[in-house]
């Protein structure tokens, strides 16, 4: 087994040939920030169960393997990749691909975007944008353990979309991340930049899927700024193969008056590890956090939330919930922390868990740090198996067990299904949970 100090002097060996990769990008102001993160990671270890944000997940599985940087692997043919069975469909969205975390332009869509939007990739900007790069990247989001320092190091590629003030994007933007190796235990580290302007409005799903033969590893850092009075919905769905490691840290600031809803959807990984945070930097600001998790077989899912109340005036909503069979785990550890002088804030929490084995395990632990005397603060938490008395009821009109089990699961998710403003995109979803969960599909009709 490798230990962390291992793992650790293993990607430090790897950076100076990655920096022959970047192909004159060595002068960017962007790479200053890796050299950085490089020196960052080689004072740290990685997480572990002795660290109270992550004594529920153990990530040894992820260290027995030494990961390459996909920017370090062999060139993958992708003249024959085919991308439809992995996009999310029946809606116009602008798309941008991105495989094994490299930006793939010809197969990418992104034609007729509102005049002023850049929206492209973090690769082709570092090289004809880097100031404006430089302007956002990495003031967002801070470093908080080896895996965000092992990001920035490595950042080679990720979507980046930059709205003006005054803007609606009419049409959501699909962001498709796949991966597939069957040489190499490759390491994909997205770096995604959102920055939304002024009085702005966009819907942008990120969809990570994965067919991989081998093991690989996912490990994402997503910044996104709301403007003043902006709106923003960010869907997330994570639909990787069962050989696969997923770590993101997604890290919202949000100025006056916007609106932040993130959508979580979690239905692929063998360990999955998701950060989910904003600051309420101004009054007067909305933030809802959405997610949904289903495990099985002996996967584990680890959903941690953290919404900042730093300014008066402020309102936050989460609502998660997670569906467990057979020898999986879930976590959900949600924070919510009010400020001193953060007066009316009003936030509440909610999370869900069903069991649908005996051998599942759930651990949630809501967390409220306030530190304001005008505020309205609650959390709640349920763990329990599927409504015994409801499945009766079902069943003694004649609907079969298999059935009667279903319709009491798409009862359950629909909670949080229902939030999604895409009504293809819902469906899908919908059809999502019974495929993962081998259950059979209950529809609208």
């Amino acid at each position: 087994m490798q230990t962390h100090k291992n793992q650790i002097e293993w990607y430090l060996d790897k950076f100076s040939f990655f920096e022959s990769k970047l192909n004159g990008r060595l002068q960017s102001p962007i790479h200053q920030i890796r050299r950085n993160a490089i020196e960052q990671l080689a004072q740290m270890n990685f997480p572990s169960t002795k660290n109270e944000e992550w004594k529920f997940t153990n990530v040894s599985p992820i260290l027995n393997y030494n990961f390459i940087p996909a920017v370090n692997a062999d060139l993958y043919d992708i003249s024959n990749l085919k991308i439809d069975p992995y996009l999310l469909k029946g809606f116009d969205s602008h798309l941008l691909v991105f495989f094994n975390g490299n930006f793939v332009r010809s197969l990418s869509r992104l034609e007729e975007l509102p005049k002023g939007i850049i929206l492209d990739s973090l690769s082709l900007l570092e090289k004809e944008n880097p100031e404006l790069l430089k302007k956002y990247i990495n003031k967002i989001s801070s470093i908080d353990n080896a895996f965000n320092a092992l990001n920035t190091a490595f950042a080679y590629d990720g979507a980046v979309l930059i709205v003006p003030d005054n803007v609606v994007v009419e049409k959501p933007i699909q962001v498709l991340f796949l991966s597939e190796s069957t040489q190499e235990n490759l390491l994909n580290q997205p770096r995604n930049l959102f920055v939304v302007g002024k009085n702005s409005q966009v819907e942008i799903i990120t969809n990570y899927q994965g067919i991989s033969a081998k093991e690989y590893l996912s490990n994402i850092v997503t910044e996104i700024l709301v403007g003043e009075n902006s709106y923003v919905d960010l869907y997330k769905v994570q639909n990787e193969s069962e050989n696969s490691f997923h770590i993101e840290k997604v890290q919202a600031l949000q100025k006056r008056s916007s609106v932040f809803n993130h959508y979580n959807f979690v239905f692929g990984g063998s360990l999955v590890r998701n950060d989910i945070n904003s600051l309420l930097d101004d009054e007067g600001i909305e933030c809802h956090f959405y997610g949904l998790y289903l495990t099985n077989k002996k996967r584990h899912v680890d959903n941690h939330t953290f919404v900042d109340h730093a300014k008066p005036n402020c309102m936050s909503n989460e609502l998660y919930k997670g569906i467990m069979d057979d020898q999986s785990r879930g976590v959900f550890n949600g924070k919510i922390l009010v400020r001193k002088g953060a007066q009316k804030t009003n936030a509440y929490q909610s999370n869900k868990a069903i069991l649908l084995s005996d051998k599942a395990m759930i651990d949630t632990k809501p967390q409220l740090e306030i530190f304001a005397d005008d505020v309205k603060c609650s959390h709640g938490a349920a763990i329990g198996s599927l409504d015994e008395i409801s499945e009766f009821y079902i069943r003694s009109r004649g609907v079969p067990e298999d059935i009667a089990k279903s319709m009491l699961i798409r009862a359950f998710a629909s909670d949080v299904v229902e939030q999604v403003k895409i009504p293809e995109l819902k469906e899908q979803l919908n059809h999502l949970v019974f495929e993962h969960l081998h259950r059979k599909e209950i529809t609208n009709q």
